[in-house]
Formats: C-alpha cells, sequence, structure tokens
C-alpha cells in the first residue's frame, strides 16, 4: 500500500491538467459521457480525450483513443483507462460501424492507456490484443493491478469493476499486420517514453500512433522514460513524413504537433549536458536551463515538472559517461 500511495503521488504530480480538448455530449450518473469520435483519415477516427488528472467525473478518461475501420473488421489503439472508458470507445466506434472489433494495439504499459482492453474482451471475446513483449512481461510482473489500483484511488471508485485484460499476442519490429485492406507497420523501442513503447503506422492512410513518445502541448511525465531514447523516438516518427499523427494526450495533427515535443525534449537535455560540463548541479543548473526552455513556460506542467526532468535528465546524462 505503501509503494502505491507512492506512485499515485508520483502520477498526480507529474500529470497536469490543461484545456479539454473535446467536450462530453451528454452526462450520465453512472456511464462515462459520451467524447465525439473525430475522423482524421480516410479510415481512422480519434477520441481526444479529456487532459484532467482521471477523477470520478471523468473515470480515469484522458487518452486519445484511435480506432481504424478496414473492410473487414475494425481495429483500435489505446481503448483507454477504465472498464467505462473502453465502453464509451464501443459507443463511439458503434456510431460508425457494425463492423466487429477484431484487434487492439496497446501503445505502452502505462495503464490510461489500454485497461478498456476490458470492455473490448467484454463485447467481442474472440479480439486479439497486441503490446510489446516487455509491455506484456510487465503487466504480468504486477505492473498491471497496480494501474487497475491507481485508477480505481484516482476515480475515487467510479473504476471499480475494471479488470486487466493483458495483451498476448507479441509485436515486433518492422512487423506488418494485414487485416482487411489495412496494413499496419510497427516501430518498437528499446527505450523511449518508457521500455514498452510501440507506434502504429496505418500505411493506408499515411497517419502514425505516437503513443506517449509524442505529445501535443504539454509536458511528459518522464519518470519511466529515456531522453535519448523519447528523442530519437520523436525524430523517427518525424523522418517519416506521414500526413497525419495522433499523439498519446493532446489534438492530432501533421508533422507540426510532433516537432515541438522532440525540440523541447533535445533543447533541455542538451542544455543541462552543456552545463554539467561546466560542473554545474542540476540545482545550479536549473535557472538557466529554465530560461532556455521559455517557449515551453505556458505548456501545462512545466513549473511542476521541469526541475524533475533537469535531474533526470542529469542522471542520464551522468550513466551514459560509463557507456
Amino acid at each position: 500500500m505503501k509503494n502505491l500511495r507512492i506512485v499515485l503521488n508520483l502520477f498526480a504530480a507529474s500529470i497536469c491538467c490543461f484545456m479539454v480538448v473535446a467536450a462530453p455530449n451528454s452526462w450520465s450518473s453512472d456511464a462515462l459521457p459520451d467524447y465525439p469520435a473525430v475522423k482524421v483519415s480516410d479510415r481512422v477516427w480519434v477520441i481526444h480525450g479529456p487532459t484532467e488528472l482521471p477523477n470520478p467525473e471523468n473515470k480515469g478518461f484522458m487518452n486519445n483513443p484511435a480506432f481504424v475501420v478496414t473492410s473487414t473488421s475494425v481495429v483500435v489503439i489505446d481503448p483507454g483507462s477504465t472498464l467505462e472508458t473502453g465502453r464509451m470507445v464501443l459507443r463511439q466506434i458503434r456510431r460508425i460501424t457494425d463492423k466487429p472489433i477484431t484487434h487492439v494495439f496497446a501503445s505502452h504499459i502505462h495503464g490510461d492507456h489500454w485497461l478498456g482492453n476490458h470492455a473490448i474482451r467484454e463485447a467481442y471475446p474472440s479480439a486479439v490484443f497486441y503490446a510489446h513483449p516487455i509491455m506484456i512481461e510487465q503487466a504480468h510482473s504486477g505492473q498491471a493491478e497496480t494501474w487497475v489500483d491507481m485508477m480505481e484511488q484516482l476515480t475515487e471508485g467510479a473504476s471499480k469493476g475494471t479488470e486487466a485484460v493483458i495483451p498476448d499476442h507479441i509485436l515486433k519490429d518492422g512487423q506488418i499486420i494485414k487485416v482487411g485492406d489495412v496494413s499496419f507497420r510497427i516501430y518498437l523501442s528499446e527505450w523511449a517514453h518508457t521500455k514498452t513503447d510501440a507506434m502504429i503506422e496505418i500505411i493506408e492512410d499515411s497517419l502514425l500512433a505516437t503513443g506517449d513518445n509524442v505529445l501535443y502541448q504539454r509536458i511528459a511525465r518522464m519518470d519511466d522514460a529515456s531522453f535519448r531514447g523519447n528523442i530519437a523516438a520523436c525524430e523517427q516518427a518525424m523522418n517519416l513524413r506521414l500526413k497525419h499523427y495522433i499523439p498519446g494526450h493532446g489534438i492530432s495533427g501533421g508533422q507540426e504537433i510532433v516537432k515541438p515535443f522532440c525540440d523541447y525534449l533535445k533543447i533541455l537535455y542538451e542544455k543541462v549536458a552543456e552545463l554539467h560540463e561546466e560542473g554545474l548541479s542540476d540545482y545550479e543548473m536549473k535557472d538557466a536551463v529554465v530560461e532556455s526552455l521559455s517557449e515551453y513556460r505556458a505548456w501545462p506542467g512545466f513549473e511542476d515538472q521541469v526541475g524533475k526532468h533537469i535531474s533526470l535528465a542529469l542522471l542520464e546524462i551522468e550513466q551514459a559517461e560509463f557507456e
């Protein structure tokens, strides 16, 4: 329980509130309100979630679930954080198509992205669930239950009843999975936002679902991240030169939504490295690093997280000296 309280405190401190991207259509006392599905390409819709902390009203919903309507079925990417979130995603899908859901992808281990699997397994027992192999390992090693408990506490019991449906199909880097008339290309990272990240390209629609390797105009939680690895993942995403990008949180768009987050990480990491060479500690360099990041100070979470980011970047730089 003590460890759970620590995780909860870190999670609450590191996820910030900023404008709600899409307002709900309706409210119900016993169900998550409906957030609209926005068509972002020929076959792909995204439900842009609210970005405040999980709470009783949003029942933990805060990410960007996406779904792809193929010629034969529906593929879901990151169905959300709780059973109720997943059910809301199902309602939006059914407004678009009556095709069954056959495949579900999880972008990484953080439960706000994949605990909605429960609703899909409930409605479509034969659906298959995919994830990075290390995500599957971590989920079975206790992370799944940690996230279920975390969501229940943060939502004050509103997410109660959510069960962790852990993916059981392993993704491989470079793998192409064909579903109907749509091809899904997989990009795995060794260590980016986490050690469990998968980005999914919908080839025919020139679209990439980035997971939390990319956020739009918000400061990421970097506790499980590698700055160098996350920068590499962002650059990989941009170098694909696709038309559409769906970030883990924030609005979808073109390459313009990827570059600002990548630039933030690069400026911070490079400035910390420079000042480390001058012999400054994380505390001593903070003012200079913050000044170099003035363009990003309005991003929600900046004031809360920048000090931690400096310390984490410095630790990574120091560890790299021994590689």
